[in-house]
């Protein structure tokens, strides 16, 4: 099943949800740095990672609520609502985490566990998202392959 959500036949959530997933695993290594050496730029390069992943992840949820919607598997359609569920919960800690980060002192423990907690989250919703696109072929335009298995059969 191709992507309704696609350029020249590539779906655009898996390419836009980098950024997201790039900019909090940065933040919480900005925050680790932080604590080793607490310079003020660390603490300001987490925060801004951190918005600027919140503001990337809403972008990405588009194309990807796009794709869910076009979900017909239902074992594919579950794993996307898991998937989904997981990111919205994903976005809601780390604008929570934004807040507290903005309205406590800098280097509190609490924001770094907080967003340790959150990129086991994330892991464990690429994982889902893998799933669908390895296992279940969401996202993934089997024109050409079925194609190719037709024109091999034929020879």
């Amino acid at each position: 099943m191709s992507s309704p959500a696609s350029v020249a036949k590539h779906p655009i959530h898996p390419m836009l949800v980098v950024f997201p997933v790039g900019l909090w695993i940065f933040s919480f290594i900005c925050d680790l740095i932080y604590q080793s050496n607490h310079s003020a730029m660390w603490n300001s390069t987490a925060l801004y990672c951190m918005g600027g992943g919140i503001v990337g992840a809403l972008l990405a949820a588009i194309p990807g609520l796009i794709d869910y919607l076009s979900i017909r598997d239902s074992r594919a359609k579950m794993l996307g609502t898991f998937h989904l569920v997981l990111n919205l919960c994903a976005v809601v800690l780390y604008c929570f985490n934004f807040w507290w980060r903005l309205h406590t002192t800098p280097g509190g423990i609490g924001p770094l566990v907080l967003s340790l907690v959150t990129i086991i989250a994330l892991a464990i919703s690429g994982w889902l998202g893998g799933e669908m696109v390895y296992v279940h072929g969401v996202g993934v335009d089997q024109t050409h392959h079925h194609e190719e298995q037709d024109i091999r059969r034929a020879g």
